[in-house]
C-alpha cells in the first residue's frame, strides 16, 4: 500500500504512530537496559513480564494523553461551529473521539498503577496485586497518587466528553485533561534530581508543549475531513501555537538535560544521554517538518489541495511517535548519579541551605522558575503586541498601563524567581513577602493595565460566523456563567481573604513547602484570586457585573480588617505552622522558626496594608470620576431635552417629586 492510500485512510496515521512509538521505546528499552531487570542475586525479582507492562502502561498514558488533547484542541478551537454556536458535524467527531481515547488513557493508567505497585515491591504480580494493596497504593503513596490522579482526571474527561453537545464541553474537558498529564511528572528522574524544581518546572513545560503540539497535529491529521477551506484555516490557526510550541520545548529540553546530566560527557558515555540525542534528533527532524509545513503545505492548502499536508503531518505524526518510544524508553533508564551523597536539606530543599540572609543574597541569588518565567513572558509579549497593533491602526493607548502592566510581570518574576524564591522555604517571613507581592502587589499593577480592555479593542472581529476566534472567546469568557460567579462580591472576597485563613491554620501551607507541585499551586492561587477580587474592586476592564462604589469601598475595608487580623494572630501565636518542616530543616542561621514566624505576622500586619490604602485612595479617585461623568451626562441630557423642547425624563420625575411634596406639605397645614 503505497503513502497516497493510507492518506485516504487517516485512521492508520495514528495506528502506524502507535507501532512506531511502541517499536522504538522497545528497542531503547532493550538498549538502554530499562527493561532488564537489575536484580541482585537472592533477591525477589518482579519478572520480565512486570519490566515490558510497565513501560507499555506509561507509553499508552502518553499516547492516550496526546490524542485526547489533540482532539479536545481541535473541538475546541479548530473546529468550524454551526449557526448558534453549536458543534459541527466535524467538532461533534473529535468530541466523541476525545472521550474514546480518554477511556483508553484511564485504563493504561490503572494499568500502571498496578504494574508500578508490583515493580516497588519486586515480587511477581500474583503475590502483590490485591484489591487493598492496589487502593491502599493509589491513596497513600506519591507515586500512586500521582498515577491514580491522572486516571481520575482522564476519567472525568471522557464523561465530558461522552455528553457533551457544545463546543463549551471541549473547553471545560481541555484543561482537565491537561491537568491529567501534570501529576506524573512530579514522580519521574526530575524530581529525584537535585535543583528538583529547575528540573520539574522545564519538564513540565517540556511534556505540556510537546502534548500541545503532537496532538493538535495528529487531531489534524486523522480528522482532516470536510472543506480544504476549513482545514486551511484551522492549520493557519494552530501553526502559531506550534512554533510557540517548538521554542518551548527547545528551551525546557535544554533546561531538563542541564539538570540530569552531572557532565557534557554524558551525553555520549550514557545510555541516558544517548538516549537524550536520540530524542534530541526526532524533535529537531520535528521542527525540519515543520517548517516544511509553513513553506509548502499552507500554502498547497490555500490552493485547495489537501495530499501535501497530509504527507507531511504524517511524516510528523510518526517522528512524534519515536519521540514519545524514546521519552518511554528515557523514564526506565538510570539518569547519570553524581558523585557524593545528598544531604537531608537537599533533599528537602532540592538546593543547599543557602548562607544566611542579606541585601546582596537576595538580590542574586536567584532560583529561576521556568514554568512562571515562560508565562510571564508569554503575557508580556502579548500585551505589547496589542499595544504595537493599536499604533499600528493608528490608535491611542496610555504609556502608563504598559508600564503598569509590564510592572506587574516583573514583580511576578523577581517573587518567585529571585532570591526571594530560594530563602521562601527557609523563612517564613520571605515567604509572607512573597505572598503579599503575588497576592496584592502584583494583581493590582496587572488590573489597572486593563488588560480586556486592550485585548477587545486590539484583536480583530471574525469575519466568518463559523469560525469565533480570540476575540469572540474572549468576549465570550467575559459574559460566561463562571465569570459572573467568580466577580460576585462576595466569592470574590471570600476566596481572597478566607482562602489564606485555610492555607495556614491548615496542613496546606507545610503541603506547599514540602511539595513542588502544591507550591506552583499556591503561586497560582494567590495570583488568580488577587486579580478576581481587585478587579471586581478597582478594575478599569468591562466586568461580567456591576458592583457599586460603596460596596467596593465596604469589600476593601473588610480585607484590609481580615488580614491584618491574619497578621496579628501570627504574631501573637505561640504554635508554630509547619513544625515538621522547620524541625527537619534545622537551619543553622537567623531566629528561630517561632520567632520568623511573628515577624511574618508583623509584615502582614503592616506592610500588608500598604497595598490596601492605595487601593483605596485608587477606588476614591474612581468614584469621584464616575460621579463627574454621571452629573455630564445628566448636563448634556438636560440640554438636549431643552433644545428639542421636550422635558427631560429624570428631570420630570424630579420636578414631580418636588411638587408632590410641596402639595403634601399645603395639605398637612391646611
Amino acid at each position: 500500500m503505497n503513502l497516497t492510500a493510507v492518506l485516504r485512510r487517516p485512521v492508520l496515521v495514528p495506528v502506524g504512530g502507535v507501532l512506531v512509538a511502541a517499536g522504538v521505546g522497545a528497542a531503547l528499552l532493550w538498549w538502554g537496559g530499562g527493561a532488564v531487570p537489575q536484580t541482585a542475586p537472592g533477591l525477589p525479582d518482579p519478572g520480565a513480564a512486570t519490566a515490558w507492562l510497565l513501560p507499555t502502561a506509561r507509553l499508552g498514558m502518553q499516547v492516550g494523553a496526546v490524542t485526547t488533547v489533540g482532539l479536545l484542541l481541535a473541538a475546541a478551537l479548530l473546529s468550524p461551529q454551526e449557526e448558534g454556536g453549536s458543534l459541527s458535524a466535524l467538532g461533534y467527531r473529535r468530541l466523541r473521539a476525545a472521550a474514546i481515547s480518554a477511556a483508553l488513557w484511564s485504563i493504561a493508567a490503572a494499568v500502571a498503577v498496578c504494574y508500578t505497585l508490583v515493580d516497588l515491591f519486586g515480587l511477581p504480580a500474583a503475590q502483590v496485586l490485591a484489591v487493598r494493596a492496589v487502593l491502599n497504593f493509589a491513596t497513600t503513596v506519591p507515586l500512586g497518587q500521582a498515577l491514580a490522579l491522572s486516571g481520575v482526571l482522564s476519567l472525568a474527561v471522557m464523561i465530558i466528553a461522552a455528553r457533551s453537545l457544545r463546543p463549551r464541553g471541549a473547553v471545560v474537558a481541555l484543561p482537565l485533561a491537561l491537568a491529567a498529564v501534570i501529576p506524573p511528572v512530579f514522580t519521574g528522574h526530575a524530581a529525584s534530581a537535585n535543583n528538583h524544581q529547575l528540573a520539574v518546572s522545564g519538564l513540565l513545560l517540556h511534556v505540556l508543549s510537546v502534548t500541545v503540539w503532537a496532538g493538535g497535529l495528529l487531531a489534524l491529521a486523522v480528522t482532516a475531513r470536510g472543506a480544504t477551506a476549513d482545514l486551511a484555516v484551522a492549520v493557519r490557526r494552530f501553526s502559531p501555537l506550534a512554533l510557540a510550541c517548538l521554542v518551548a520545548v527547545g528551551a525546557s529540553g535544554l533546561l531538563s538535560a542541564s539538570v540530569r546530566l552531572t557532565a557534557l560527557t554524558d551525553l555520549v558515555d550514557t545510555r541516558y544521554g544517548q538516549l537524550l540525542l536520540i530524542k534530541t534528533a526526532a524533535l529537531a527532524a520535528i521542527a525540519v517538518a515543520g517548517l516544511v509545513h509553513r513553506r509548502r503545505a499552507i500554502p498547497a492548502l490555500n490552493a485547495g489541495r489537501r495530499l501535501p499536508f497530509l504527507r507531511v503531518a504524517a511524516v510528523e505524526t510518526l517522528l512524534f511517535a519515536a519521540a514519545v518510544g524514546t521519552a518511554v524508553a528515557l523514564s526506565r533508564t538510570p539518569a547519570p548519579v553524581g558523585g557524593g551523597e545528598e544531604d537531608p536539606v537537599t533533599s528537602l530543599l532540592g538546593f543547599p541551605m543557602p548562607p544566611p540572609m542579606t541585601i546582596a543574597t537576595l538580590a542574586t541569588a536567584w532560583l529561576p522558575e521556568p514554568l512562571i518565567i515562560a508565562a510571564v513572558a508569554v503575557a508580556a509579549g502579548l500585551y505589547v503586541a496589542g499595544v504595537w497593533r493599536l499604533r499600528r491602526r493608528g490608535d491611542a493607548w496610555p504609556i502608563a498601563r504598559t508600564a503598569t502592566w509590564l510592572a506587574g510581570c516583573a514583580v511576578i518574576v523577581v517573587a518567585t524567581s529571585s532570591g526571594l524564591a530560594r530563602y521562601g522555604p527557609v523563612l517564613f517571613s520571605i515567604h509572607m513577602a512573597q505572598h503579599l507581592l503575588l497576592m496584592m502587589v502584583a494583581p493590582i499593577l496587572l488590573v489597572l493595565a486593563g488588560p480586556v480592555t486592550l485585548g477587545l479593542r486590539a484583536l480583530p472581529p471574525s469575519t466568518d460566523p463559523r469560525w469565533p476566534g480570540p476575540r469572540e472567546w474572549l468576549n465570550s469568557a467575559l459574559h460566561s456563567r463562571i465569570s459572573r460567579t467568580v466577580t460576585h462580591p462576595v466569592v470574590a472576597l471570600t476566596l481572597y481573604v478566607v482562602s489564606l485563613y485555610v492555607l495556614y491554620f491548615t496542613g496546606l501551607y507545610e503541603l506547599a513547602v514540602r511539595s513542588h507541585a502544591a507550591h506552583l499551586a499556591m503561586v497560582g492561587h494567590f495570583l488568580v484570586v488577587g486579580y478576581l477580587f481587585f478587579w471586581v474592586v478597582i478594575g478599569i476592564d468591562p466586568a461580567p457585573r456591576r458592583v457599586p462604589h460603596p460596596l467596593k469601598l465596604v469589600l476593601v475595608l473588610i480585607s484590609m480588617v481580615l488580614h491584618a487580623f491574619l497578621g496579628v494572630a501570627l504574631m501573637q501565636s505561640t504554635t508554630l505552622l509547619a513544625a515538621d518542616w522547620w524541625t527537619a530543616l534545622a537551619r543553622p542561621w537567623g531566629p528561630t522558626a517561632l520567632a520568623d514566624q511573628r515577624t511574618a505576622g508583623g509584615i502582614a500586619w503592616s506592610f500588608g496594608e500598604l497595598p490596601t490604602l492605595i487601593v483605596m485612595g485608587a477606588l476614591m479617585r474612581q468614584w469621584v470620576r464616575a460621579d463627574e461623568r454621571e452629573a455630564r451626562r445628566r448636563d448634556r441630557a438636560a440640554d438636549r431635552a431643552e433644545a428639542e423642547g421636550n422635558e427631560d425624563s429624570e428631570l420630570a420625575a424630579y420636578n414631580r417629586m418636588l411638587a408632590d411634596l410641596a402639595e403634601r406639605d399645603r395639605q398637612v397645614r391646611g
